[in-house]
């Protein structure tokens, strides 16, 4: 027979005992109702029994669910069970606990330790935690005597080591064969595949499978380099418990992932009132008191609606964990699956395989060069290298959309080292050729690190290009941020003669007091507001603003989105030096590039003063 203890939630102070909880079952002692057998600890207890010479051995998880044993056998059930708080402290501790007589210790002077089968109270108590063999605690093994002892020798403490780590493997072996989550003790993804198959089979029409994800990946890693996996672990319980008191009685919760969780629902859970769901997202979103640490979530839980015929050969969870990523970034906090959203997320995620592959292929990826003119003299003096990606199925694929991509798969890196390889190889040809004009190109803040000074001095060795032919453009936004970090790299990137743009000026954070401290030489206004010109005077007046503010400063003032005559008019008569845009040029391929300047005149000039 097994007994269950009752669950203590939270830290409880010393010498206080409490009775079983009248709430709802936790994780782990809903498991211990459909049996709980670990692989040998029959062998483990009457080794325990031997070795320590002790007549009483328990084995006590993480959320007090306890298996007693007396001499070797397992007690009879007695119901109901109070549990002294040493065990808890004892389960969720990574420390050992030796008391070697209780009656001398404080932490029983009001509560002793005792057991309802035994004749006195407990005098001898010892424990070791129970970890995983990733070393994750999910228990601790204990050792009791009615009679005290002076002193536990080594030799015993080993043994009680041994010991605690064998039942630990057991542990993680019963999960596999009995298709359980070791930490939760909850029925793993396994098992949620077989019942799931099982309630369609059995004649229902569709299943409601409602997934919670805890947190986001990177958050809840940060919870574990923060405050360890035992905090982790006890978050995952306190959230699988509230869970398992919002779903229905008859329903099974099961642990899918590191920090999912699923469930199958009847149809009236879901379709009669969605503002249980938001009941749901309530209770998540309440404070969690873990090992007495209080902590904020960020869940998500997302629904789909499944038939039998979409279980064959399909993926229930990829699906429903679609909507359930979706809902962690939503205000209500659930979200049903969305199919188009799900071939969108596919689609992204061909596209950025494909980007991968074609950074080693050099005939889908192209450059295309658009020309900048000087304002005073109306040559073309630079040319902006802009990244195009012809598919050999899906035709040309935009740079809004792959760049995108590239930043958030962590191809970025690549894909600007091939756009600065490619750029100052055509620089270099058409210098030779005698045109003396500059190249830009975007980088991102992914890029801007220390190896960015040795990648842009290697290439322009490499091609014989003077570094002052170069300038680089960042965002606004990326050079406000770390500024520290930021201005360090940017100065040593000035210090080999490169130039340095502000792009998208007026869209990110506008920070002048930060805007002074950057060795930028340009500043580029954001097409925005350039466009808006010829019918807003209030863009007129923030692009003639801007364009004095920066001129005063030092910076080399570039216009972007100069795409008519009344706009290129315009720009004549601000403090700018340059201008870009369609009225000028659309981007050129690389072989159109020298006709263009060939056959290019010259832009009207401004007037001298």
């Amino acid at each position: 027979m097994r007994t269950t203890a009752g669950t203590i939630p939270g830290r409880h102070a010393a010498g206080h005992q409490e009775a079983a909880s009248a709430a709802a079952p936790s994780p782990t002692q809903a498991a211990s109702a459909e049996g709980f057998a670990v692989p040998g600890f029959d062998a483990v207890v009457r080794l325990v029994t031997r070795s320590l010479g002790v007549p009483l051995v328990s084995l006590v998880l993480h959320g007090g669910t306890a298996y007693w044993f007396a001499d070797g056998n397992e007690l009879p059930a007695h119901d109901p069970r109070t549990l002294h708080p040493l065990y808890l402290e004892a389960a969720r501790s990574l420390t050992p606990h030796v008391v070697l007589d209780t009656l001398k210790d404080e932490r029983f002077r009001d509560a002793a330790l005792g057991l309802a089968s035994a004749p006195g109270p407990i005098r001898f108590f010892a424990s070791e935690p129970v970890c995983t063999l990733t070393g994750q605690q999910i228990g601790a093994l204990c050792v009791m005597d009615l009679a005290p002892r002076t002193a536990l020798n080594e030799s015993e403490r080993t043994s009680l080591r041994d010991a605690a780590s064998l039942v630990g493997a057991g542990v993680v072996l019963r999960s596999y064969l009995g298709r359980t989550d070791p930490i939760t003790q909850l029925p793993h993804r396994y098992a949620f595949f077989d019942d799931l198959r099982k309630h369609l089979q059995d004649g229902a029409p569709h299943a409601w499978v409602i997934a919670i994800d805890v947190a986001p990946v990177q958050r809840f890693n940060a919870f574990i380099r923060a405050m360890g996996h035992a905090y982790a672990d006890e978050l995952m319980r306190a959230v699988a418990s509230r869970t398992m008191a919002w779903i229905p009685a008859d329903t099974r919760l099961y642990q899918v992932g590191a920090t999912r969780f699923a469930a199958v629902l009847p149809d009236r859970h879901v379709i009669e009132d969605s503002s249980r769901l938001d009941d749901l997202v309530a209770r998540l979103r309440q404070p969690f008191d873990c090992l007495g640490i209080p902590l904020t979530i960020q869940p998500g839980v997302g629904l789909l609606k499944i038939n039998e015929r979409e279980l064959r050969g399909g993926d229930p969870l990829r699906l429903v964990m679609n909507a359930s990523h979706a809902a962690q970034h939503s205000v209500r906090g659930w979200a049903v699956y969305d199919r188009q959203q799900d071939e969108q997320q596919r689609q992204e995620f061909f596209l950025v395989t494909e980007l991968a592959a074609a950074l080693t292929d050099r005939t889908e990826l192209d450059l295309h060069y658009q020309p900048r003119v000087d304002l005073d003299s109306g040559r073309c003096v630079a040319v902006e290298a802009l990244a195009r990606w012809q598919h050999p199925t899906l035709g040309l694929i935009p740079p809004s959309k792959f760049v995108g991509l590239a930043e958030r798969a962590g191809l970025m890196r690549s894909l600007t080292q091939w756009v600065l390889e490619h750029g100052v190889a055509q620089l270099a040809a058409w210098r030779r050729q005698g045109h003396d004009i500059r190249l830009s190109f975007n980088v991102s803040s992914t890029d801007l690190g220390a190896d960015l000074v040795g990648r842009l001095r290697q290439v322009a060795e490499q091609h014989k290009v003077g570094l002052d032919m170069l300038e680089l453009e960042f965002t606004e936004s990326t050079l406000m941020e770390h500024s520290a970090t930021t201005r360090r790299h940017l100065a040593a990137i000035r210090q080999l003669g490169a130039g340095i743009a502000i792009d998208d000026f007026g869209t990110g954070y506008s920070n002048l007091a930060a805007l002074r401290q950057m060795p930028a030489t340009s500043l580029k206004i954001d097409q925005s507001f350039v466009r808006g010109m010829g019918t807003s005077r209030h863009d007129e007046a923030i692009v003639r603003s801007v364009a004095e503010l920066a001129h005063s400063m030092g910076f080399r003032v570039v216009v972007e989105g100069v795409e008519n005559p009344d706009l290129y008019d315009s720009v004549l008569g601000m403090a700018c030096d340059e201008a870009q845009g369609f009225h000028i040029a659309h981007p050129l391929p690389s072989a159109e590039v020298v006709e263009w300047l060939a056959a290019h005149r010259g832009m009207l000039a401004r007037r001298p003063a």
